[in-house]
């Protein structure tokens, strides 16, 4: 046997060596590999483990690449790159799932389901594991660095599954723990809504989300919390209570707020005749709210001129009124009202039957009693 089919011999399918780039071809790579009679091939299937189109976007003439022989021809290596870097990948991808390590990636390619990146061999970021939230359009993503975590390895499966997401929920859980350690209850506090429910609305206030419930939003009452709120909205919260063991902050905007009795003399000032809604009926009265959060009472005494045994009998819940202010106490919030004082009596008037003689006969009050008061002289 020659020489150089001695040489020959010595590499063998399975053998790794190096090999410069010689030429690039649209599908392929010529290379030449020190020490081998002849140069080798790389199809532009073994350069990468993703999906290339042209075999120049993943080498260029001169690069000094590390492949492995899967065919030896006669005159001819065949070659992979994508083999060596997967055999590499994989160790320290393993080790990596195993420590639950996080390490950036980049984005090469945005496909239906999620987003593709290449580690020496293909990782998929399926889409429900991109972010914390529903995200639309993936376009935006492409060549773009992600923090990750490997949730699934299955090497003879060759599947790598990745998570940004769990990276994004480590992080808020770790944050929220440190601002939960060092908020108190009572501190007011600037946040941001980042989601509304039916039943209240979620604020952030630097990392941590709180509940604001429908009935801490404000003064008055809220039946929509979308009427009041908004996604996006600047809010500043009072902190009501912690609790770190559930994880969990109840927030109150209506505390920093002006209460609805704040500066109540001057918009409801004695003599002030306000329009105003009937909210509650009881025996003694009405309560009419003329104020967002604001009720005063108009007691059964000043509803109406005339005798009624209950206010039900000139009233009802949702009756809009006009009322006077007879009285305002801010220190006791309370607000004397009447009906009554804005209407006339005409009771009163029905009642009064004597009549004074009509101006055009001529006749005063005198002479109407003149004659009878002669009489009564004599």
């Amino acid at each position: 046997m020659s020489e150089e089919n001695k040489q020959i011999e010595t590499f063998n399918e399975g053998d790794i060596v190096k090999g410069v780039t010689e030429q690039v071809d649209a599908k392929a790579v010529t290379v030449s590999i020190p020490g081998a009679p002849f140069d080798g091939v790389v199809p532009i299937s073994e350069l990468s483990s993703l999906h290339i189109e042209e075999a120049s976007d993943a080498v260029a003439v001169g690069d000094t690449l590390e492949l492995m022989i899967t065919k030896v021809e006669d005159d001819n290596f065949v070659l992979s790159k994508r083999k060596v870097d997967a055999l590499k990948a994989w160790d320290t991808l393993t080790t990596q799932f195993d420590n639950g390590d996080v390490f950036d990636v980049v984005i090469n390619d945005v496909v239906k389901g999620g987003l593709v990146v290449d580690l020496g061999v293909r990782g998929f970021i399926p889409a429900s594991l991109v972010e914390d939230y529903f995200v639309e359009d993936f376009e935006d993503y492409k060549g773009k660095t992600l923090a990750v975590k490997i949730v699934e390895l299955d090497r003879e499966k060759n599947r790598l599954i990745l998570s940004h997401r769990a990276v994004v929920e480590a992080d808020k859980a770790n944050k929220k723990q440190e601002v939960i350690e060092e908020i108190t209850q009572g501190e007011v506090r600037d946040g941001v809504v980042k989601r509304i429910a039916d039943f209240g609305a979620f604020v952030d206030i630097g990392g941590v989300d709180g509940l604001v419930h429908i009935s801490q939003i404000a003064h008055e009452h809220v039946t929509d919390v979308r009427e009041a709120l908004e996604e996006g909205q600047e809010v500043r919260v009072k902190v009501l209570s912690v609790d770190p063991e559930k994880n969990r902050i109840s927030l109150s905007i209506k505390d920093t707020l002006p209460g609805p009795w704040a500066e109540i003399a001057d918009k409801a000032p004695k003599g002030a005749v306000l329009d105003g809604v009937v909210q509650r009926l009881t025996s003694f009265g009405a309560f009419v709210e003329v104020f967002p959060g604001v009720e005063g009472l108009v007691h059964i005494s000043q509803i109406a001129h005339k005798h009624i045994n209950t206010p039900h009998e000139a009233l009802k819940e949702g009756d809009e009124v006009q009322v006077k202010v007879l009285d305002v106490n801010p220190e006791e919030h309370r607000l004397s009202l009447s009906i009554k004082a804005l209407v006339e009596n005409e009771e009163a008037e029905e009642n009064f039957d004597y009549e004074l003689p009509e101006e055009s006969s001529g006749f005063s009050f005198g002479d109407v009693i003149g004659d009878q008061l002669k009489d009564f002289d004599k």
